[in-house]
């Protein structure tokens, strides 16, 4: 015999049994996948129990009572924002206080608004609900102020009616009204101011002296329905 044909004869159950084993070892992966490792918690780790999950944080009602200035007194025409919480039929996105100072709502009829702090009001209101709602929760919101107006009038670039904002004394009203056109005489200003009693009050102001620091007790605080005059 060939020694060529020889080797081929005895290599050949060699290769067949080499090639048997791989695709053995081929199937065998593909049918059981490595097991993956388990991941364990700090506390499975130590032998202690596993804690439930935290629950979220329930968010803040949206509609809960803020806060109130008490130092802002509601007035007529001022617009006002009623809600009673889980009463929409109620409550009321904008509702002006009337000329007599009252404001109607459902169930609640009419009741005094102004003189009255935002949360005073809450409770007059909540007070009326009770007959009708259990533990109303009442939340009055000053959307717009029209009763905290001044006017000026005279010799200046913008006179009108201006809103009273934080602190305003004269000069700021001046100010605000665009200062003095050309022959405005500042000497003689004088603000118009309605007393308690329905007299009338005339304050003298003279804007030379207060700009250079002298008498600054004229430069008083705009109270509401106050009248500048610049002549």
């Amino acid at each position: 015999m060939n020694p060529d044909s020889r080797m081929r004869r005895l290599a050949t159950p060699f290769l067949a049994a080499f090639l048997s084993g791989v695709l053995s070892a081929q199937a065998a992966t593909s049918t059981n996948p490595p097991a993956q490792a388990s991941v364990q918690s700090p506390a499975q780790s130590s032998g202690q129990p596993a804690s439930p999950s935290t629950p979220a944080p329930i968010a803040a009602d949206p509609n809960a009572a803020q806060a109130h200035d008490n130092s802002f007194v509601i007035g007529n025409d001022d617009v006002l924002a009623i809600n009673v919480w889980k009463e929409p039929d109620v409550s009321r996105p904008a509702i002006p206080v009337r000329s007599d100072g009252k404001i109607s709502l459902p169930l609640v009829g009419e009741v005094q608004a102004a003189g009255l702090t935002p949360l005073k009001l809450e409770q007059a209101i909540a007070a009326k609900l009770q007959n009708f709602i259990s533990q109303p929760e009442v939340t009055v919101i000053v959307q717009q102020i029209n009763s905290q107006k001044y006017n000026v009038l005279g010799q200046v670039n913008r006179p009108g009616t201006f809103v009273i904002t934080n602190s305003l004394t004269v000069l700021d009203a001046i100010a605000i009204s665009g200062g003095f056109r050309d022959f405005a005489k500042q000497k003689a200003i004088y603000v118009l101011r309605q007393n308690s009693d329905g007299t009338q009050a005339r304050l003298p102001f003279n804007y030379k002296e207060v700009v250079k620091g002298k008498n600054p007790e004229q430069n008083v605080k705009i109270q509401p329905k106050d009248t500048i005059v610049v002549p």
